[in-house]
């Protein structure tokens, strides 16, 4: 499967004359937010053009080069900011000649290794962070995200001008809608105007195999033929961690889009001084660490007996290859007597609440103290037992409140809104997961009827049982 996912995503890159890395300026300004927001506001919905693309003439980038530019720009920082310096990584640097060659990558000839890493960053106690979810192409909930935050003074235009004030977006940019080009776009230009303030998580989708089956690499082809520099994209891709350490000195959460992965240990990045820090995720050591901690899965039979056969060690050559890298894949269960593990073979791995007390457990064996996961990416088109929860919560469910009955599985989000409590501001428990949505225009939100756009606002504090979630929803217009 992985072999004809890689001659998939090669051919589309061939066909695309995108495998050659070059170097673009633009002359002219780039647009403000105001004239960017207007430029997308005259774009039609997602749910409107369906499989459809969008009018040439309504694009908001006649050509790529502004995003050729945008990504010159990415580079450089990615280049010569906080990643290139040796002393920002705790253990072996990635290679000057190989991670920062911004002319190579990994997933096309001349290659380089696939180097995913992590990064741990520490915010005095009292900041806050913004996250939000996967945005599949969705530059309308985005835009709308963005405008709210800037009539609560966070932003001014593409700058954070609150202080204290960080924003992560946790992955899935493209794909399943029309608008990846412009939601790139977008996120470039705030990572650029706030390099220290904008992180930019990877998702599974920041893969070439999937790009080249779900709609990016169709998208760029339409709107700009042999103009839309793919590989480019999938470069920066690279100098985006697939895994965020957050929180303060002594606590932390792990985000990501994905999941669990217990071939990692950042207990040496956690207790490593300074921030922002990093750390190459090297070999992972799945099947070590089963052999390791006997006792992990020990209470469910069928589950270590699942973990045993499908956990191993490797070296990571691509996101899915030769097995799927958890911080980007794997999934949670909904109920809390579901099983600790289970192999889902159209996705990854889905880890229950017992699985990921021992994993965080084993992490806390003293010094820092990493207390839970907040992540996106466990979706679906039509309403399911997890989504009627996103949808109930208005943008954020935390897994494992309730026991799987045939009522908990059937409610509707009316039901479920009054039985959890959802109140929209949250105390973080002790080995917690919490699910983020989905942007509404999307055939997530056409398919499970909401659109409501949402991001969730994490308060730290000196202490972490004062540390806060607050989910808001945002009503996107046209939807």
């Amino acid at each position: 499967m992985f072999r004809k996912q890689c001659r998939t995503a090669l051919g589309w890159l061939g066909i695309l004359g995108v495998l050659a890395f070059r170097s673009f300026s633009l002359a002219a300004e780039p647009p403000t937010f105001a004239e960017w927001r207007a430029a997308c506001e005259r774009l039609p919905s997602n749910r409107t053009l369906g499989v459809r693309r969008p009018p040439r003439d309504l694009l908001p980038l006649p050509t790529f080069a502004p995003v050729d530019a945008a990504l010159d720009r990415f580079f450089s920082g990615s280049t010569n900011g906080p990643l290139a310096p040796a002393a920002a990584w705790v253990g072996t640097p990635p290679r000057r000649d190989e991670f920062f060659d911004c002319t190579r990558g990994w997933f096309a000839p001349p290659s380089i290794p696939f180097e995913p890493f992590a990064e741990k960053l520490v915010l005095p106690p009292g900041e806050r962070a913004v996250l939000m979810g996967d945005l599949h192409g969705d530059i309308r909930s985005l835009l709308a995200v963005l405008s709210r935050w800037g009539e609560k003074k966070w932003l001014d235009g593409f700058n954070v001008r609150e202080p204290g004030l960080h924003l992560v977006f946790l992955g899935d940019y493209t794909d399943r809608g029309q608008y990846g080009v412009e939601v790139i776009y977008t996120l470039l230009r705030l990572k650029e105007a706030n390099p220290d303030r904008v992180h930019l998580v990877r998702g599974n989708h920041e893969d070439y195999s999937l790009v080249s089956r779900y709609g990016f690499l169709a998208e760029g082809e339409s709107k700009y033929g042999s103009g839309f520099h793919a590989a480019r994209i999938l470069r920066a891709y690279d100098f985006l961690p697939v895994v965020l350490y957050l929180g303060t000195t002594g606590d932390y959460l792990q985000l990501c889009h994905g999941g669990m992965e217990p071939g990692y240990d950042p207990s040496a990045l956690l207790a490593a001084e300074g921030s922002p820090r990093f750390q190459r995720l090297g070999p992972l050591q799945q099947a070590a660490y089963l052999r390791a901690h006997p006792a992990w899965l020990a209470s469910d039979p069928a589950s270590a007996a699942a973990a045993r056969s499908e956990l191993r060690d490797f070296v990571p050559v691509a996101p899915t290859g030769p097995s799927v890298l958890g911080f980007m894949w794997n999934d949670f269960t909904v109920f809390a007597d579901e099983p600790a593990f289970v192999h889902n073979p159209e996705r990854a791995y889905v880890y229950g609440r017992a699985a990921v007390a021992g994993i965080l457990e084993g992490i806390n064996r003293g010094g820092p103290k990493l207390h839970g996961v907040i992540r996106a990416h466990q979706h679906s088109s039509a309403p399911n037992p997890l989504m009627r929860r996103l949808m109930a919560g208005r943008g954020a469910f935390r897994h494992w409140q309730e026991t799987n009955t045939p009522a908990a599985a059937g409610a509707t989000p009316a039901e479920l809104a009054a039985r959890l409590g959802l109140s929209g501001e949250y105390r973080i428990p002790e080995n917690s997961v919490w699910t983020l949505n989905v942007a509404p225009d999307s055939v997530y939100g056409s398919g499970c009827g909401f659109t409501f756009a949402a991001f969730t606002v994490l308060q730290t504090a000196a202490r972490f049982e004062d540390w806060r979630l607050t989910v808001e929803a945002v009503d996107v217009p046209g939807l």
